[in-house]
């Protein structure tokens, strides 16, 4: 078992940062791949970013947002730049097991006033 917790959630005024955080804890060293998704009232959650060696983004974000990973921590961080509205969401962490297994975090709200 994997077990995640998010922080760093907030509000912030459009074009603001925020920085995410995502610590895993339990059988960590079976994580290969972690990332970020975000789900808005009304929408289905979406991909946002991942790492996994290589680094992969959403379009609606490539270019503000950057993913990092502290491997020593057990972590994974989201580093929001020039956000706007649209960005407002629960986001949420992910781990990916090498046995296929998908882990969720609990989710931090970001809200981003115009």
């Amino acid at each position: 078992q994997v077990q995640l917790v998010e922080s760093g959630g907030g509000l912030v005024q459009a074009g603001g940062s925020l920085r995410l955080s995502c610590a895993a804890s339990g059988r960590t060293f079976s994580i290969y791949l972690m990332g970020w998704y975000r789900q808005a009232p009304g929408k289905e959650r979406e991909f946002v970013a991942s790492m996994a060696g290589n680094t992969y983004y959403a379009d609606s974000v490539g270019g503000r947002f950057t993913i990092s990973r502290d491997n020593a921590k057990n972590s994974v961080y989201l580093q929001m730049n020039s956000l706007k509205p649209e960005d407002t969401a629960t986001y949420y962490c992910k781990a990916r097991t090498s046995t296929g297994t998908d882990y969720w975090g609990q989710g931090t709200q970001v809200t981003v006033s115009s």
